[in-house]
């Protein structure tokens, strides 16, 4: 795909539905709704009923029972369950025009870079049933530059890293298009799983998915300097059954970090490897730039500018970069 410098047809709102947060932007308003990717049903086996979603439905996760059940209408980046994506874009409908309000909005949706059309489909029919007009679905990449202010449609390569929560996305962008793309499928929910596992298998340590966002965080800033060196994690020892705090050497868990790391830092070796000589020139002048939630997981900068050899910079505002370029194609008309 790439992108026209002038639309047609207008679009009303974009939405960056991600794995891990579901961003809404309006022209000229900017971000309107920011709230995570999730779903809350009763009965979801039998004759499931919508209870909530996003922040309401996140306060939910590790304390319902049934019949309520938790259900992320995402994994590693594209749809998985049509119902709860159903829900999701119709929450995130409501949220941006009231009942009240006539006509149906036309949505701008990211996708992921090599989404098959099977996903594409499942996507598109997902936002129709939930009240949407007309979807257009845009690669996050493409976006993702835009976001950055990147002027993607001049004759020069830049390459744009999207660390999501269910995938990473490595793109080479030239003339408004995708000149090369590789993606690895996980992102930031791997290594949340990983670290959920290894703490599991060497100390019978159980642990919930916010205990490992947060060990996951913490783990950055010591690696990177800017903590203690010692990790502090809230959750269960599997021996006695009873809560604890465990106490853990950074050095630890650095193996478990590096080979979540070695995935992406192969996946971009990869991605220049196929590069033509004429873009590489371009990407080795001006950098890499990562974006993304995940990206700012330390050292992964530093890990790649090391491997490639190439600079390396984190976006200044990571987790909105596609949510940005979704806006400013909207207001440009680009979309």
């Amino acid at each position: 795909m790439r992108f026209r410098t002038l639309s047609p047809r207008r679009f009303d709102l974009g939405i960056d539905l991600g794995t891990a947060n579901t961003l809404a932007v309006v022209p000229g308003s900017g971000v309107v709704l920011d709230q995570p990717s999730i779903c809350c049903f009763q009965a979801y086996d039998a004759v499931p009923r919508f209870v909530a979603a996003g922040t309401l439905a996140h306060s939910y996760v590790g304390k319902v029972a049934k019949p309520l059940k938790i259900i992320h209408p995402l994994r590693s980046g594209v749809l998985s369950d049509m119902a709860a994506a159903r829900e999701l874009l119709g929450f995130v409908r409501r949220a941006v025009r009231p009942r009240s309000m006539l006509g149906r909005l036309r949505p701008a949706i990211g996708v992921p870079a090599d989404a098959t059309q099977a996903e594409r489909r499942a996507l598109a029919t997902a936002a129709v049933d939930a009240g949407f007009s007309e979807p257009k679905l845009v690669p996050e990449p493409l976006l993702a530059a835009l976001g950055l202010g990147l002027e993607i449609e001049d004759a020069r390569a830049r390459m744009v890293i999207d660390c999501g929560a269910g995938t990473t996305e490595i793109a080479v962008i030239s003339l408004g298009g995708i000149c090369v793309s590789h993606s690895v499928r996980g992102g930031g929910d791997a290594l949340d799983q990983a670290l959920t596992d290894y703490l599991h298998l060497k100390h019978r340590f159980h642990i919930g998915t916010a205990s490992a966002e947060a060990l996951k965080l913490r783990l950055s800033q010591v690696l990177a300097g800017a903590a203690p060196a010692v990790v502090e994690v809230r959750g269960m020892d599997a021996a006695s059954g009873l809560p604890r705090e465990l106490l853990i050497s950074p050095a630890e868990l650095l193996g478990v970090w590096n080979k979540h790391a070695e995935q992406i830092v192969a996946a971009v070796r990869e991605t220049l490897s196929e590069t033509p000589p004429e873009l590489s020139e371009d990407i080795f002048e001006d950098g890499i730039t990562l974006t993304g939630g995940a990206a700012m997981t330390a050292l992964l900068a530093d890990r790649i500018s090391a491997s490639s050899g190439i600079a390396t910079t984190i976006a200044e505002a990571p987790l909105a970069t596609v949510a940005t370029g979704l806006q400013r194609g909207l207001e440009e008309g680009r979309l």
